[in-house]
């Protein structure tokens, strides 16, 4: 699943330029008996299997200073990942994702082995390869050099609001046209336009967000 992606967009760049190494481990190798099992039936019954705490802890302590850095465990009772946990993930020199499957992970990993556990969203996945890539794609573009600096300044949630709305050529389409202050040339009317318009978003899209926001563009 990782190959191909990792072939692509953002985090193949970072990759490309040295910015981040990416170590995939196979928990199979580190399975247990002839058929390498990694999980097994839960203890007390109940459906499906679960990710046996053998190979998992095997598989992280296989990887030279792993747990000098956060260890995580990709889990749906995880604290909810934003952008500010990845910028303080793109800040540590070394990062472990342990990927989940089955029907969950043996608790003793969460109790003893990872450092932390992260959600990517309140919905169940068949496994815990997808929430790991959005998790490395959203800190790999933080690290200086992945993308243009700028890009990352006023995008969503940088400063804890939405972004502003983005037009582009023509400027008017179908009868729609631009908003005027965007072909103006002012930039200071722009920058206070899209600074408005941040607010307004986010109150309107994510009244959640906005509920700590104060109007400052008016002097309010």
């Amino acid at each position: 699943m990782f190959a191909p992606w990792l072939e692509h967009g953002v985090v193949s760049r970072a990759l490309k330029r040295e910015l981040v190494t990416v170590n995939l481990v196979d928990l199979r190798p580190f399975g247990l008996g002839r058929h390498f099992q990694v999980d097994d039936y839960p203890f007390g019954g109940g459906p499906g299997m679960v990710l046996k705490p053998e190979p998992v802890f095997a598989a992280v302590e296989s990887i030279e200073g792993a747990t000098s850095g956060p260890v995580v465990l990709l889990s749906p009772r995880g604290a909810r990942f934003d952008q500010a946990a990845a910028a303080r993930l793109a800040s540590e020199p070394r990062v472990t994702l342990i990927a989940g499957h089955y029907e969950g992970v043996d608790a003793r990993v969460s109790e003893h082995l990872a450092t932390e556990e992260i959600s990517i969203g309140d919905y169940v996945l068949s496994g815990g390869e997808l929430p790991a890539m959005v998790v490395l794609d959203a800190v790999s573009r933080l690290l200086p050099g992945a993308i243009d600096d700028e890009s990352t300044l006023e995008e969503s949630f940088s400063t804890g609001l939405l972004e502003y709305p983005q037009y582009t050529r023509p400027a008017s389409f179908r009868g729609w046209s631009v908003p005027d202050v965007l072909l103006s040339g002012n930039h200071a009317e722009i920058k206070r336009w899209r600074a408005e318009k941040a607010i307004e978003h986010t109150r309107r899209f994510r009244p959640d967000l906005a509920a700590g926001v104060t109007d400052t563009t008016d002097g309010g």
